[in-house]
C-alpha cells in the first residue's frame, strides 16, 4: 500500500479544515485501494470547542451512511494526527484493523494503549498502527495552527507547546 499517497489526502482535508480556522485533522479511509471517505475536524473554531466531531468520527460515520457492505477488516484509516482515545475506540469497534497516523499526540494520543489490559472486546482487535507517515507535513500545519493568534484550540497546552518546539 502506498501509505504516503493516502496520507496525502488525509492531509488535503487537514488543509480544508486549517482554511476554515479548524484543528488540521484530516481522515480518509482507504478501501480496496480507494479513498471511501473523508473527514475533517469541526467544532474547534469560536468559542465553544465541540469534543465530538473528530476527523475519525466524521469518516467512519460517512462510512456508515454510504449503505454498502463493507468488509471493515481491510479496511485502512489515516489520519493527520494520532487517534485520541475516544477515536482510537471507535475505529476498533468499527472493525478497521489498520490506522495510519502522520503525527503524534503527546497529549492526547490513544493508540499506545496497552490492549492487552483492556476487555475481551479490544484485546482480541488485532489493530494495527503505523505511525510517522509524512510526519513533518502534518507538523507543519499543526506549527501553522498554534502560531495563529486568531486560533484559541489548545493553546497553550502540552500538545502546542510540544508543536511549536519542533524543528
Amino acid at each position: 500500500m502506498d501509505y504516503e499517497h493516502y496520507m496525502q489526502k488525509a492531509l488535503a482535508e487537514a488543509e480544508a479544515a486549517i482554511a476554515k480556522d479548524e484543528f488540521p485533522v484530516g481522515c480518509v479511509i482507504i478501501y480496496e485501494g480507494e479513498a471511501l471517505v473523508t473527514g475533517s475536524r469541526t467544532g474547534t473554531s469560536g468559542d465553544i470547542s465541540n469534543e465530538i466531531d473528530h476527523a475519525e468520527i466524521i469518516a467512519i460515520k460517512r462510512m456508515v451512511d454510504l449503505g454498502m457492505e463493507i468488509d471493515t477488516s481491510r479496511a485502512s484509516l489515516f489520519c493527520t494526527l494520532e487517534p485520541c482515545l475516544m477515536c482510537f475506540a471507535a475505529i476498533i469497534l468499527s472493525g478497521i484493523k489498520e490506522i495510519v497516523y502522520a503525527y503524534e499526540d503527546v497529549m492526547g494520543g490513544g493508540t499506545g494503549c496497552d490492549l492487552s489490559t483492556c476487555s475481551p472486546l479490544y484485546k482480541k482487535s488485532n489493530i494495527s498502527v503505523v505511525p510517522n507517515i509524512m510526519r513533518q507535513e502534518s507538523l507543519a500545519l499543526f506549527k501553522t495552527f498554534f502560531e495563529n493568534p486568531n486560533n484559541n484550540y489548545w493553546r497553550g497546552s502540552l500538545l502546542a507547546e510540544y508543536t511549536l518546539n519542533q524543528d
